[in-house]
């Protein structure tokens, strides 16, 4: 009888030592819990102050966006975003890549002279990041949002497309505008610019070039 006793102590203490985990637990859970604050509001007037409307501003609470965030969208907006180009692109970074963060680019880009419908174009083929200063630079050299555009689809597709330097040097070679798209179109490296502005300067037309090098 003494035994059995001594067993049913020691069943009931190794239980007691195996929940006690689980307590300490649930103690930390609510004490953690009363100590909690709320977490205050994104503070939503830097949006208001670059000139954004209450229903934008309440459709992007709805977004729920971060403090940080809203310091990029303001830039943005400051820098003649609409409020519906604002919204979209925090949707299409949202759905793709994770915060707004790009309101920086977005300011260079529109005044480099780019159209809000390219800027978000060019955030659609998620080449908003390392690639929009070289999109800039190409808008820079006076070349149509149409070109940016292609190069940017050619970047975003993985094709070889010539850089906004070399872009640069054949306008300036005097080289027209629709023929550098052609060139673009059609996949001309870099590395052929050096024999199309040699060809250039022995007077070749631009319909020679485009007959002369067809890229891939």
């Amino acid at each position: 009888m003494a035994a059995n006793l001594r067993t049913r102590v020691c069943r009931r203490t190794a239980v007691q030592h195996k929940s006690l985990p689980t307590l300490i637990y649930l103690g930390l859970v609510i004490f953690i819990a009363s100590g909690c604050h709320r977490i205050p509001p994104v503070d939503m007037a830097p949006l208001f102050n670059a000139g954004m409307s209450y229903d934008a501003v309440h459709q992007l609470t709805a977004l729920h966006v971060t403090d940080a965030e809203v310091a990029q969208i303001a830039t943005a907006r400051q820098a003649g975003l609409s409020d519906a180009g604002c919204i979209a692109l925090v949707k299409l970074f949202h759905d793709r890549v994770g915060p707004f963060d790009a309101g920086d680019s977005v300011a260079s880009m529109l005044g480099a002279g780019m159209s809000e419908e390219t800027v978000i174009e060019i955030s659609k083929l998620n080449q908003m990041g390392f690639l929009a200063g070289e999109l800039e630079a190409i808008r820079l050299v006076g070349l149509p949002d149409s070109v940016v555009l292609e190069v940017a689809r050619r970047h975003s597709e993985g094709k070889p497309v010539l850089s906004g330097a070399s872009l640069g040097r054949m306008k300036n070679a005097g080289i027209r505008e629709s023929t550098l798209s052609q060139l673009i179109e059609r996949g001309v490296p870099d590395s052929q610019v050096d024999a199309i502005l040699s060809a250039r300067r022995r007077g070749m037309s631009d319909a020679k070039i485009l007959r002369n090098f067809t890229g891939s």
